[in-house]
């Protein structure tokens, strides 16, 4: 099958065509293209949802016919198409949806609905062939904070969850408080490696919970700033391992409920190289599975994975189906 996946959740416009396994070919990712907001939205210090979604309307269609020049596919080879309907920014959202409902309709391909966490969870078997679940899966994104357990049939069961913030917005509030930048990560990442990552003890909320809270830590780590007497490396290392030691004693409290063996960590956030090491470091007994950092961000590849893994539900929208900026109950 030839599968085009399309991503609009936020701000990255990105377009991708998967090839499944055929004869002597292993299936692959035939190619990926990314338009990327960041320059854009840089200058307010986060998303803003307007801008976002009518620099989608703008780059679908260039994207699109980039992606068919790179594969020297046409338009009728494509056999299935996956786009991101829920959750995230619902304008940009729909904007996605409504260009891969046209292309079903013209072309007469079915289409299939995407559960955006269901796509990061996913990019973990692009990169490894031999995972399958059942595993458990840990996104840790922007918008999201979740831990699920992945059946055989790919349904999720929600274990734990952030109780306020994302772990991803609260990277790119500290970075906001240290004049650092948007995104918040890599500038907290690039800062901290000059920093001690021990030289301010910070609070883990919640401790004995299964779930998470960083609500408390961007307001302590505010009145450190507002202090004015810690170097702001040394609070950005100290923040980072903070989060770093928060999710590792998160996974040991659910690993000890659910016996947890096999652990997807996804999301923006699975792209700092300083909590992939260290959760490699400290977690014994669980085999990690960490995509690079490419399918770590919102990207299509693992959207036009996920609706080849989803086909055989032949769970197809019709042009009356709608995006959601929401998680279903059942994610609850």
């Amino acid at each position: 099958m030839i599968v085009l996946g399309i991503e609009t959740s936020c701000d990255e416009t990105s377009l991708a065509i998967y090839r499944s396994a055929q004869q002597n070919k292993k299936p692959s990712i035939l190619a990926s293209v990314v338009s990327s907001q960041i320059n854009i939205h840089s200058p307010f210090g986060g998303v803003v949802p307007e801008i976002a979604s009518r620099n989608h309307i703008i780059k679908l269609e260039p994207l699109l016919k980039e992606l068919l020049d790179k594969t020297k596919l046409s338009l009728k080879e494509i056999d299935l198409i996956g786009v991101t309907n829920r959750p995230g920014l619902i304008g940009a959202l729909f904007t996605g949806l409504a260009f891969a409902k046209a292309l079903g309709y013209a072309l007469k391909k079915p289409v299939i609905g995407i559960n955006h966490l269901l796509g990061h969870t996913l990019s973990a078997e692009l990169i490894y062939e031999e995972l399958y679940p059942p595993y458990f899966s840990l996104i840790i994104s922007g918008g999201h904070t979740h831990l699920f357990f992945v059946d055989n049939c790919y349904n999720f069961s929600l274990i734990a969850k952030t109780v306020d913030d994302a772990l991803g917005e609260a990277f790119d509030k500290v970075s906001k408080m240290l004049n650092l930048g948007y995104p918040g990560g890599p500038h907290i990442e690039k800062l901290a490696s000059n920093g001690n990552s021990t030289s301010i003890p910070m609070p883990i909320a919640m401790e004995n919970s299964q779930n998470l809270s960083f609500s408390g830590l961007k307001t302590y780590i505010k009145l450190l700033v507002n202090k004015n007497c810690y170097k702001p490396e040394d609070i950005a290392a100290s923040f980072q391992f903070t989060v770093a030691k928060t999710l590792f004693k998160k996974i040991i409290i659910n690993r000890k409920k659910h016996n947890i063996k096999k652990l997807i960590i996804s999301g923006g956030v699975a792209a700092n190289n300083y909590i992939k090491n260290y959760l490699r470091e400290q977690l014994e007994n669980i085999e990690l599975y960490i995509p690079p950092p490419r399918l770590c961000t919102d990207n299509a590849e693992m959207i036009a994975y996920a609706a080849f893994k989803l086909f055989g539900k032949r769970n197809f929208i019709g042009l009356a189906e709608s995006a959601y900026d929401k998680l279903p109950s059942m994610f609850y």
